[in-house]
Parts: C-alpha cells; structure tokens; sequence
C-alpha cells in the first residue's frame, strides 16, 4: 500500500514485470465520443455511480500521472472510474517555471474537460483530487464551472486538495471563497515537512497554502488537515499516496463520506482561527 512498485536492482530486477510492478502497458488516442462512452460504461458498473479525477503536480509525466492514478484507485479499493487529467508538464526537475505557465495555459481545457466530464460520464457521485501546482488549474476551473452550472453542484462530492503549492494568500482571499460558495466540501492536506514546498517558497518569496510550517491555513468551509505528524518520502511532498495513515483517511473520506471528525486516525484541535485535524501520533 502507498508503493508504486518499480524493478529494484537490490532485487536483481533489471526490467519490469506486470505481476510485481505498477506499469503502463498501453496508451490508445480515442475519438471523444468513444472515450466518453466507455467512460460512462465503465461508472455505471459500479454501486454508486462514481468516479474521481486526478490532477497530477509539477514534474509528472504522463506516465507518472496513469500510473499514480492506478496505484491509488487500487489503494483505495475504488468502485468507480478512476480518470486523470495530465496537462503538459515537462516532468523535468528543472522547468518549474516552464510547468508554472503549462499549469495556467491548462486551466481552460482543464474546465472544458469536467464539462463534458459531468454532461457525459452519469457519474453521480464525483470526487476531484489534485496536488502541488494541479491544485492552481483545478481550483479555478472547478471553482468557474459550478458558478457558470450550478446544477452539477449535488454531483461534486468532494474537493481533495493535497500539499497545494498555491500562494496562501491567494487562496486564502479568493480561492477559497470562491469553493465555499459552491457548497461542496472541501479537504486541504498540508505538511510542515514538505521540502518541496519550502523551495517554491523561496523562489516565490510567499507562502504556500499546502504548507504548514509557518502558517497553517484554517479556514469557513475547509477541512484541514495537518499530515506533520506521517512518515514522509525524501521531500515529504508525495504523502497523499504514499503513507498508509493518509491513505487510510482518503479511504474513509471517498468510501463512506466520513467528515474529519468522524474518521478515528485523526483529532480535532481547535486553535485560533478555527477548528483543524492532525493525524494522531
């Protein structure tokens, strides 16, 4: 749980193998209309009609993104349609700036996508998650569309945003509001060991809303949830899907829709700006 598993030469395993490994096998280019047709088949297979898309982060290639997608469907014992969004990043570690202006290019074709997403898929129970720089598209198209059709509003069960490298005050002051205003729950992991986050920091001069070293953003309308606490990787910015304690609370909270309060590996702390979560120790 939490590993995307790949050849490990400690293992003697110098290719990749199906039965062991999280692989992309195939990648077919379909028509739009096919697309959206084995897409709806494929949720109304399921017990509740649902589907998640996942909007991967900075440095992730298209690969990358199917195969997180793949892992955490499968963490999470998903009954539904696990889609991803890859919008065109390098997956480079040094075009930072150069997935900066990718990530805002996407954001119209990122709200076009859930547009048809919601008109063609029967999806009726939707779950949009994102991490690091996909949380900038995200929020802003999720945030235009259900103003724009307010009718797909009791569709959207929940907003997942995990270790978001937006500027705190900007989504503190209008992004935020701008969610809360559309009624649907929303969920903030941030971490005050995420590396990644301190470096956008530095080359931002502000910030970051997933990061909660300086400020923990507690806001009306957001749940959020402080993952100091977890094991984390190298930079500490992958936590969401890769440390079983944060999986096991995107379990409860996707499977059986339990607010903060009611899911057992988290307490409530109530601090001065309101009531947040912190993974028990």
């Amino acid at each position: 749980m939490g590993e995307l598993e790949s050849p490990s030469i400690l293992k003697f395993e110098f290719r990749e193998n199906p039965a062991k490994h999280v692989m992309l096998l195939d990648a077919t280019l379909q028509p739009k209309d096919a697309y959206f047709a084995g897409l709806a088949a494929r949720v109304r297979v399921s017990a509740r009609d649902s589907a998640f898309v996942f909007v991967h982060g900075y440095n992730v290639s298209f690969e990358g993104a199917a195969r997180r997608t793949a892992q955490m469907s499968y963490d999470l014992g998903f009954d539904g349609a696990p889609v991803f969004y890859s919008w065109p990043s390098r997956g480079q570690t040094l075009a930072y700036t150069i997935d900066e202006q990718s990530i805002e290019l996407a954001e119209d074709n990122m709200k076009a996508f859930l547009s048809d997403f919601f008109a063609r898929s029967d999806a009726k129970n939707v779950y949009l998650i994102a991490h690091s720089m996909g949380t900038r598209a995200l929020t802003r198209a999720v945030a235009a569309l259900m103003t724009e059709q307010p009718e797909l509003r009791p569709r959207l069960k929940e907003i997942i945003l995990a270790a978001p490298d937006i500027d705190a005050r900007v989504f503190k002051t209008r992004i935020a509001p701008a969610l809360v205003a559309a009624g649907r729950p929303v969920t903030l992991y941030a971490s005050s060991k995420d590396l990644a986050l301190v470096a956008s920091k530095r080359v931002h001069g502000y910030a970051r809303a997933g990061d909660s070293k300086s400020d923990l953003l507690v806001l009306p309308g957001v749940e959020t949830i402080d993952a100091s606490a977890v094991d984390t990787s190298l930079l500490g910015h992958s936590y969401f899907a890769e440390e079983n304690s944060v999986l096991s609370d995107l379990f409860y909270l996707v499977k059986d829709g339990k607010r903060a309060d009611e899911r057992f590996r988290l307490r409530g702390v109530n601090g001065p700006s309101g009531r947040y979560w912190q993974f028990r120790r």
